[in-house]
């Protein structure tokens, strides 16, 4: 149920219109949708056969006309904004997620939408020095099939804490090695951010391949 009067935002499309699943990706607290990470994942995706939408809460797509960095939305104006952009595509063949509060913020509505899948890319599963206050109830139950692509060495979420964590069993993790919030690893892994990030979007590929084969 739509709490709020907020419209549709524009959306930005990768990929063939004819591919058997869409992608709906939301940005960040803090950077737009068309970020290098954002662009490397929804040309990626579209690379691999999937349609991929992109698009801006309120209050980023307000920066490109005031040039004002504001806090983001409040929850109801975020999910609102959400549950436009599902009825716009529509949910039976649609994946949603995105980075970090994008896809926090998907997890909070797939369920509910009905949506083919979850595809997040570095969860905030607690605030930063924040372990003892986990962002995860909803994942508990969590029915809807779910990918959460994670740095090793998260400040929000990093290996060791994570694995601690109950999580819903239609939840499945990819590690990038040594990764921060962004994937990147340090110098001294003998890994570079690339290799991270693609080894991410071969998972999140694969994951949407098993999707589609349930069609």
């Amino acid at each position: 149920m739509r709490l709020t009067a907020v419209p549709l935002p524009k959306l930005l499309f990768n990929g063939s219109k004819t591919a058997p699943l869409a992608v709906a990706l939301a940005h960040g607290a803090g950077a737009p949708m068309d970020t290098p990470f954002m662009t490397f994942f929804a040309e990626g995706l579209a690379k691999h056969g999937y349609r991929v939408a992109r698009f801006e809460f309120p209050y980023m797509a307000a920066r490109r006309t005031d040039g004002k960095k504001k806090p983001p939305d409040r929850q109801p104006v975020l999910l609102d904004t959400w549950r436009a952009v599902i009825a716009e595509i529509g949910a039976d063949k649609l994946v949603i997620g995105g980075k970090s509060m994008g896809g926090r913020m998907a997890s909070l509505i797939a369920d509910e939408a009905g949506v083919r899948g979850l595809l997040c890319l570095g969860y905030p599963f607690y605030g930063a020095g924040r372990k003892d206050k986990p962002r995860t109830e909803h994942l508990v139950k969590l029915k809807t099939p779910t990918l959460i692509c994670q740095g090793t060495r998260d400040p929000m979420g990093d290996r060791e804490a994570v694995s601690a964590l109950t999580l819903s069993k239609k939840i499945r993790l990819h590690w990038a090695e040594d990764g921060d919030h962004d994937l990147k690893p340090r110098k001294a892994s003998g890994l570079t951010h690339d290799q991270n990030l693609t080894a991410t979007l071969d998972a999140a590929a694969q994951f949407l391949a098993g999707l589609s084969s349930k069609s």
